[in-house]
């Protein structure tokens, strides 16, 4: 083994993982310089010269030719004698310049020193992982599943062949995957385990959703549209509140596209995860209404102080409100940051009761004489006048009287 071939070795190990230059020329400095001082006690006099890109490596011996019987440093200075032995043209005051071989180590420092190579390019190729996927947080990637665990599914980088994991919890509802797919997710975090760095890949983080929304809008890569917020539960709903920084942008029909052209990919994608894209304003009333979607709101109050929000709406647009499993309010007061608190609008729309139910209280042939005219609910009949309910029917007005009595205290009740 010689300097050379330890060289290649360490070039062979660059070409490899990829190590960064300058880092991989400081490494092997080191591990040659330590072997220097531990058989000359200092590396002072000492030039390491490193061609990572071919792996050439030279080590050198710097020495001061002094007149003979003059030494009084044998680590840095030679004699004149001694130095002609190499080179008769050699003079008192220039330096001698001796190349040196590992076959003038000893052979367990040379060991020591190709085991010290190793690890130390070990952990430069884990701390170069860790540094290139750090800076990559919130990027997407596309991985191929390399691995199928009880916990996780171990993926490979398309782009730079490392392994990567995607736990289970970080999958969308109806993700299944087999070893060959290929897989989309955003990087979440890198962490380091036992001295090795674990990168964590995401379908389920809002960050997913944000990124794969930038691929398929150029407006929002561009700038001049802007995504303020965005909360999710994966594969069932989300909600994406926009911002267009021109006025002759429409956000919201940017980000869906023609005939929905754009969201659907990123639906698809998702797992048909429902997706509504908002408009965002600082109206925090406006707001709320726009992320109640489908919703639609009658009226709006709020209380800031204990960021709470009542919320009226007709009768038959509170299931739409809540939404299934009540996921459409828990989004929105995520998406605003108020408790949102749903009312039906009975002030606007009263109840109303089936004529049907009163036949404990009111003849059968009285009923039937009033649904023959329309009239089957109890506000049907108290929209008209005791005339009009006499010129209509074959009852008379005592009879009108009583029933309108009993019909006007069921309904105040």
């Amino acid at each position: 083994m010689d300097v050379l071939n330890l060289a290649g070795s360490f070039k062979e190990f660059k070409g490899n993982k990829n190590i960064d230059r300058p880092q991989m020329v400081r490494v092997l400095e080191d591990v040659f310089r330590t072997l220097i001082k531990k058989k000359y006690g200092s590396d002072e006099n000492f030039d390491i010269i490193v061609n990572p890109t071919k792996g050439d490596l030279e080590l050198w011996r710097v020495r001061e030719i002094v007149p003979d019987g003059e030494v009084t440093d044998e680590r840095s200075q030679i004699s004149l004698t001694e130095a002609r032995i190499e080179d008769e043209d050699y003079d008192v005051g220039e330096e001698f310049y001796q190349q040196l071989s590992l076959a003038d180590f000893p052979r367990r420092a040379i060991l020591a020193a190709g085991q010290t190579l190793k690890s130390r390019i070990m952990e430069l190729e884990k701390d170069q992982i860790r540094q290139r996927y750090e800076d990559r947080i919130g990027d997407v990637v596309i991985c191929e599943v390399h691995q199928i665990l009880k916990r996780d599914i171990l993926v490979v980088d398309d782009a730079t062949g490392n392994e990567l994991i995607l736990p289970k919890r970080e999958m969308i509802r109806g993700d299944f995957f087999r070893k060959g797919d290929m897989v989309k997710g955003v990087i979440k975090s890198v962490e380091m385990n036992n001295n090795s760095p674990v990168v964590h890949v995401s379908r389920t983080n809002a960050l997913f959703l944000e990124k794969l929304l930038e691929q398929e809008v150029p407006e929002i890569e561009d700038g001049l549209i802007s995504v303020k917020k965005i909360v999710r539960i994966p594969g069932e709903r989300a909600k994406v509140a926009v911002e267009s920084y021109d006025d002759r942008i429409d956000p919201v029909g940017a980000c869906v596209g023609m005939k929905g052209s754009r969201i659907h990919g990123i639906v698809r994608e998702l797992k048909n995860e429902n997706i509504d894209i908002i408009n965002f304003t600082q109206n925090p009333t406006l707001f709320i209404q726009r992320a109640l979607t489908p919703a639609r709101v009658t009226s709006i109050e709020l209380d800031d102080e204990e960021k709470r929000a009542s919320v009226y709406l007709k009768p038959d647009q509170v299931s739409l409100a809540i939404g299934k499993k009540g996921t459409n309010i828990k989004l929105a007061s995520d998406l605003t940051g108020f408790e949102i608190d749903v009312y039906r609008d009975t002030e606007e729309y009263e109840v109303d009761v089936d004529l049907d139910e009163f036949s404990d209280e009111i003849d059968g042939w009285i009923i039937d004489e009033l649904k023959n005219i329309g009239c089957d609910t109890a506000k049907s009949v108290l929209t008209l006048s005791i005339e009009e309910l006499v010129r209509r029917t074959d009852l008379e007005e005592e009879t009108i009287q009583d029933v309108i009595r009993i019909l006007s205290e069921e309904l105040e009740e």
